[in-house]
This record gives C-alpha cells, sequence and structure tokens, in this order.
C-alpha cells in the first residue's frame, strides 16, 4: 500500500504497545485467508476513528480488515496475558487475534484496533486461531447494543468472511472481527507480569497503564495505589450498569476484565428477560459462577487478583503492601452500591435520596423475581403508568408497593412529568432480546440474509427513543420447556 492510498485510507497508527518489554507480546505476521468478503461495516464508527469508510471498504481496505495485510510501516503483534479461568489460574495470550495498531484519531484518543479470528498466534495452544461467523456477529450486535445503552464497551468495526469453513463440534464459516477498544490491557495481564515477569517488567507494564489511562493521577505519591483506585472506580460503575440494564457477561475471567473499565470479550452474554438473580446463560457455567447475581462479588474477587499482582509496587514492605491493599478493596463494594442505588433512582423517577430508597427498589426486585416479571418491560411499563393485566401488576403486594412508590414520588419537588422524562431516559424501550438475536444470526449465517441483523442494529442504536419502530422488538420470548443457553463459540 503506497503511502497515498494510507493517507487517504486515514490510518494514523502508532505502536506503544510495542515499546514494553518483549515479555508482553510475541510480533508475529498476518495469517492470510482466502477469500475474504465484507458483511458488515460500521460506518460511523470508521468515520469517528478518522478512517475512510469508501476505502476500507474497497478490495485493499477489506484485506486489511480480514487479515490479508497489513496498514504500512505497521507490525502485529499477540499480546500476553495469564488469568483466572473459573477460578483457575491459567497461562493464556491472544490465541487468536492481533492488535495492528493503535488509531490516533481525530479528537486525540489513541485506540486499539485488534483483529479476532486472524489466526494462530505463538498463544494459540492446541487452537486453530481462527473464528466463526455466528459469534462474530453476535459480538458485533452486542457490543454496538451495550454502546447505544450507553455502557462502557468495545466497538465493533466490520466482519469479514475468510471464505474458508473451520471445525467445531460441525464445520462452520470463518470470519474475523475488527475489535476498537481503549486497549486490552486486563487484569490477566498484570498477573502474567507479576507471575512469569520481574518487578521492574511490572513497573513498566504499570506505568504505560497509568500514561494510558490515567496520566490525571501520575504526579500523585504512590501512582500505583492510585491506578488500583481508579480501575475500582471504573469497576464499581461498569458492574453497577450491567446490573441496571440485565445484562449477564457470562464468563467473567480475570483476563476479560479490561481495566479501562469497557465490557470486553462478548462471549456467552446475553440480556435477563424474567428477572432471577441466578440467571445462567453460558453452557459452560454449570455452577452459576457467573450468575446475574453473583456479577457485583465477582468483580470484586478478580479486583482482589489485580491488587495481589500490584503488591510489590504498592510498597516495599509485604505486610504494609498488603494492608493499603485491602483498604482500597474495601472501598468497591461502597461504591458500586452507590452506582447502583443512583441507577435506581433514575429508573424509578426519583432526583432526591432518602434512606429507604434501597428497600424501595429491592423490594420491587424481589416482587418481579417472585412472579417471574420481564425486568425491562416492568420498568418500561411503571415509565409510562401502564400496567397490564400481568401477574405481578395483579398482585396485592404490588399494589401496595406502588402505593409506596407513588407516595415518595409526592414527596419530591420535581413534577410527575419530570419524572416520567427521568425514567425515558434511564429505562430502555428495547435490549437485544435473545430470541432477537438468535433470530438475526440464524438468517446471516444460514441464508446469508443480513436484513434482520440491520434492522434490529438500528433499533438499538438509540434504545431510549420510546419509537413506535421499536414496539416489535419490546416483546419477550414466548414460554417454553428449554432453557436458553449460549455459548463461547471459540
Amino acid at each position: 500500500m503506497s503511502k497515498k492510498e494510507l493517507t487517504h485510507t486515514g490510518w494514523q497508527l502508532d505502536t506503544s504497545y510495542s515499546r514494553l518489554p518483549e515479555i508482553f507480546f510475541s510480533k508475529f505476521s498476518v495469517n492470510p485467508v482466502p477469500a475474504p468478503k465484507l458483511v458488515i461495516f460500521n460506518e460511523k464508527l470508521a468515520a469517528t476513528l478518522g478512517l475512510n469508510p469508501e476505502e476500507l471498504t474497497s478490495e485493499d481496505g477489506i484485506a486489511i480488515l480480514a487479515g490479508n495485510a497489513v496498514p504500512k510501516d505497521t507490525m502485529p503483534l499477540a499480546q500476553a496475558y495469564a488469568g483466572h479461568q473459573f477460578g483457575n489460574f491459567t497461562m493464556l495470550g491472544d490465541g487468536r487475534a492481533l492488535l495492528i495498531g493503535e488509531q490516533l484519531t481525530p479528537t486525540g484518543n489513541r485506540l486499539d484496533i485488534q483483529l479476532k479470528g486472524s489466526g494462530r498466534t505463538p498463544y494459540s495452544r492446541s487452537g486453530d486461531g481462527r473464528a466463526a461467523l455466528r459469534p462474530m456477529l453476535r459480538e458485533y450486535l452486542i457490543s454496538e447494543a451495550m454502546h447505544g445503552l450507553g455502557i462502557p464497551t468495545t466497538r465493533s468495526l466490520a466482519v469479514v468472511e475468510t471464505g474458508e469453513m473451520i471445525q467445531r463440534e460441525t464445520a462452520l464459516p470463518g470470519a474475523v472481527m475488527t475489535r476498537i477498544a481503549d486497549s486490552h490491557l486486563r487484569v490477566g495481564t498484570f498477573q502474567y507480569a507479576a507471575k512469569f515477569g520481574t518487578k521492574e517488567e511490572l513497573k513498566a507494564l504499570a506505568d504505560y497503564a497509568l500514561k494510558r489511562h490515567f496520566p490525571y493521577v501520575t504526579a500523585v505519591s504512590n501512582p500505583y495505589l492510585a491506578l488500583f483506585q481508579e480501575v475500582i472506580k471504573r469497576q464499581a460503575e461498569l458492574i453497577a450498569k450491567w446490573q441496571l440494564a440485565g445484562f449477564i457477561h457470562g464468563v467473567m475471567n480475570t483476563d476479560n476484565m479490561a481495566i479501562s473499565g469497557e465490557t470486553i470479550d462478548y462471549g456467552p452474554c446475553a440480556f435477563m428477560d424474567s428477572f432471577d438473580p441466578k440467571t445462567v446463560f453460558s453452557s459452560i457455567d454449570v455452577q452459576g459462577r457467573y450468575a446475574y447475581g453473583n456479577q457485583p462479588m465477582i468483580a470484586g474477587w478478580n479486583l482482589a487478583r489485580f491488587a495481589e499482582s500490584l503488591l510489590p509496587l504498592l510498597h516495599d514492605t509485604p505486610d504494609e503492601a498488603v494492608r493499603m491493599a485491602q483498604a482500597e478493596l474495601t472501598t468497591y463494594i461502597e461504591q458500586f452500591q452507590n452506582h447502583w442505588l443512583a441507577g435506581m433512582r433514575n429508573k424509578l423517577g426519583l432526583f432526591t435520596k432518602e434512606a429507604e430508597d434501597t428497600e424501595l427498589a429491592e423490594a420491587l426486585l424481589n416482587l418481579m423475581h417472585t412472579h417471574a416479571a420481564d425486568y425491562t418491560n416492568t420498568f418500561r411499563a411503571l415509565t409510562f403508568d401502564k400496567l397490564n393485566d400481568s401477574k405481578l401488576f395483579s398482585a396485592n403486594e404490588f399494589k401496595n408497593w406502588h402505593r409506596s412508590w407513588q407516595a415518595r414520588l409526592e414527596r419530591q419537588q420535581e413534577s410527575l412529568q419530570e419524572s416520567q422524562q427521568l425514567m425515558r431516559d434511564h429505562n430502555p424501550a428495547v435490549i437485544p432480546r435473545n430470541h432477537r438475536v438468535e433470530e438475526a444470526l440464524a438468517a446471516a449465517e444460514f441464508q446469508q440474509d443480513y436484513s434482520l441483523l440491520h434492522n434490529l442494529l438500528a433499533v438499538l442504536a438509540n434504545p431510549y427513543a420510546h419509537s413506535a419502530e421499536q414496539e416489535d422488538y419490546t416483546e419477550p420470548p414466548k414460554a417454553t420447556n428449554s432453557p436458553y443457553q449460549t455459548f463461547c463459540g471459540t
């Protein structure tokens, strides 16, 4: 690719991660695929990245998105990391992904450009390094839906079919997804440094993380303690947003926890229909470790593992380092609860704070659980005061709760109309309903029909619009005896 073509395409790539000690990555060439075909492309995201959509969807542009070529003067690399998977520590790494660089955007941001499903790397172990079309489309869809909901997330730029079949339980069409992230620094990256690196290498990683994500705290007396504090803050806010939206990540291993505070690695993720804290969709989570109700606790557990990796940097005296880490870790639950309660107040139209607000919110959730009420649609019904004849709304316990809620609304100065607008802004009309997601993915995979996927993406782009076009997408799935399951798709 010529310098003129590169400039016109809009790539402005740096590789600051490659300036870390070599223990953290392996430089690796691309793994070409036989017949790349662009199947979905995020034109709006491309524009915000400073990329030229027309050029990027040309033959040369698609070659880059497929992993058949790289922009000039760029050396792809696979990142090394470790992680606790379902509580067990494992050496990992980018076994099927390549970081092709960090795009410097017109607004001054630095964002990772990663190809997922791009083939084998030194960290692939027994895997083929490829990805199937369906899970790549799933990540594209769910990550863009999360963005629409206002939940910090990695983004999806494109999915390219590779023209080859990959073998899983059956032969499946292969694909490469281009993922955009604030970075791919994970809790597992720090665990890897602490386990396999020197203190100097761990320090280099921490310094890089501070400079990239938290430059405003580098001048404090103990920047590594500040790093831990900042990651706690971001995770507390992120997990609260997950809970408020009814989102279940499905595989909260420490290697799937980004220190930037973005949601990352969409595998067996899904959104809850009927409210139940024990909801698990992942086929591999047989013990319910990562159930909806466990997510706040698991995030705290992951943060404890992050703290352990930072101990050599926190203080020269091990006991003092542990004390400092424990003192900060105890703030996580309070921060999470504060974010969650603030979000619940918004969902219930509450502008003011009262001591009983937690009890009010939890009482509603308990009633929803008892009567198997749809989580999203219950808040939507409250928003517009359209309480149908469902089992929940006809229950005497709910009627008592509703009177308490109405009395609570009347104790604040804001009008009922203002409360309703607050609720409209925080209770989505639509989420990526599991049956709608599967319908769209099946049409794309088996019929090469992407119309359902595009329609669903359009509806999910502004979930708080409460528009007539969204109405058909608000319906929960029909009752079935078979529980919905999701799969990692690796």
